[in-house]
C-alpha cells in the first residue's frame, strides 16, 4: 500500500488552519489507523497466505505488528530510511565516505522495531532523479563496481528485499511508464555482467539460511567491526537459527584495495570466500583470496580468531567456514 503516512496524520502536505486535531488533540488520524487494522485483519482472515507490505516513511509505530497487539498489521514495511541513508552514500565520491559512515550503520540500531523491507523502488529513478548508474560518481567501471558493491550489501543486511525493474542490469535511462526498458542494452558487457551478477546474488541468498532466517530478530545480526570510516569498511556476522550456521560479509566501499585487512571471525577453521563481488565474472578486477582463507589464532574485533583478508576495491566478500575442510585438517593435525 503506496503513502501510508498521508492516511495516518491528520495535518499531512495541510498548513495549519486547514485541519483539525483528533478528540485526544494530536495530529493522529484514529480512523485511518483503524481502518487499516480492520482492513489487514479482514484480508488475512480470508486470504491468510498474502503479502501486505506499508509503504510508510515516518515513526508511526507497530506498523508491521499483529492487530491483536495493537499494530497496523501489515507484514511488512518499507524502509525509506535505509534507502535515502543508501542513495546519499552512494551519491557521495568514495574519498568523502569516510565521513559518513552513519549512513552505513544507522539501520541496524532501529532494525528490529519493525519487519522492515529493504526497497530500491521507481519513486528514486524518475522526475529527473536519474537511474541507479547515473546516481554514482566515477567512470563506468566504477560505477557498475559500486552498484554490485550496494546490492551485495543490501542483499546481506538484515530485511526482505525488492529491486525495481531496470536496476538489475544498469539502465542508464529513467523509468518510463510509457516505453519498454532499455532491453537493448544487454548486447555490452557492463550491462551483461551486471545481471548476471544479480542472478548470482539471488542464488546465494536462496541457498543461504543465515541471510534470511532471521531478519526481524535481534539473533540474526552481528556487527563484527562497523568503526572503521577511515577506510569506509564495514563486516558483519548474519546467523541462521542455529547459531553455528552463519556467513561474514566485509564491504570496501572505496576505490582503495587492502592486500592485508583483518577481520575477526567466532569460530576456527577455514573460510570459503562463497561470494565475491569483485570478480572477473561480473566485471571486476578479480581481487580475491584464492577461494577461501585460513583463520590465525589472533583475537580481533572482540572475536576469538582472525583472517587476513584480500579486500578488493568496492567490493563485497561472502565467507563461510567449510566444517568437512576444517574437520578433516585439524583431525589430521592432532593425528600427527
Amino acid at each position: 500500500m503506496d503513502a501510508v503516512a498521508s492516511m495516518l496524520y491528520l495535518d499531512y502536505c495541510r498548513e495549519p488552519g486547514e485541519w483539525v486535531v483528533n478528540q485526544y488533540g494530536g495530529r493522529e488520524n484514529i480512523e485511518a489507523a483503524d481502518f487499516l487494522r480492520q482492513m489487514n485483519h479482514t484480508v488475512f482472515s480470508y486470504f491468510p497466505g498474502v503479502l501486505s507490505i506499508a509503504e510508510e516513511s515516518t515513526s508511526w509505530p507497530m506498523v508491521s505488528w499483529p492487530t491483536y497487539v495493537g499494530g497496523l498489521g501489515f507484514n511488512l514495511k518499507w524502509n525509506m530510511g535505509w534507502m535515502h541513508d543508501m542513495l546519499d552514500y552512494f551519491h557521495m565520491d568514495p574519498w568523502f565516505r569516510q565521513f559518513h559512515q552513519n549512513n552505513l550503520t544507522f539501520s541496524i540500531w532501529y532494525n528490529h522495531s519493525e519487519n522492515f523491507m529493504l526497497a530500491l523502488s521507481h519513486d528514486e529513478i524518475v522526475h529527473g532523479k536519474s537511474n541507479m548508474p547515473g546516481k554514482i560518481p566515477g567512470d563506468e567501471w566504477q560505477k557498475f563496481a559500486n552498484l554490485r558493491c550496494l546490492y551485495a550489501y543490501m542483499y546481506t543486511h538484515p530485511g526482505k528485499k525488492t529491486l525495481f525493474m531496470s536496476m538489475e542490469f544498469g539502465q542508464w535511462n529513467e523509468w518510463n511508464v510509457w516505453s519498454d526498458l532499455d532491453w537493448h542494452l544487454l548486447q555490452f558487457e557492463p550491462h551483461q555482467k551486471l545481471k548476471h551478477f544479480l542472478g548470482a546474488l539471488n542464488q546465494l541468498y536462496r541457498s543461504e539460511p543465515a541471510l534470511y532466517t532471521q531478519d526481524f530478530g535481534q539473533d540474526g545480526f552481528e556487527w563484527v567491526d562497523c568503526s572503521d570510516n577511515r577506510h569506509s569498511v564495514v563486516s558483519f556476522i548474519r546467523r541462521a537459527k542455529d547459531s553455528d550456521e552463519f556467513v561474514v560479509t566485509v564491504c570496501n566501499f572505496t576505490p582503495q584495495p587492502h592486500s592485508h585487512y583483518r577481520v575477526g571471525v567466532p569460530q576456527q577453521g577455514f573460510y570459503t570466500e562463497l561470494f565475491n563481488s569483485d570478480s572477473r565474472e561480473f566485471g571486476g578486477s578479480n581481487m580475491g583470496n584464492l577461494g577461501g582463507k585460513w583463520t590465525d589464532e589472533w583475537a580481533y574485533h572482540n572475536q576469538p580468531y582472525s583472517i587476513d583478508l584480500c579486500l578488493p576495491p568496492l567490493g563485497t566478500l561472502v565467507l563461510k567456514i567449510d566444517r568437512e575442510k576444517t574437520a578433516k585438517v585439524l583431525n589430521e593435525f592432532n593425528h600427527q
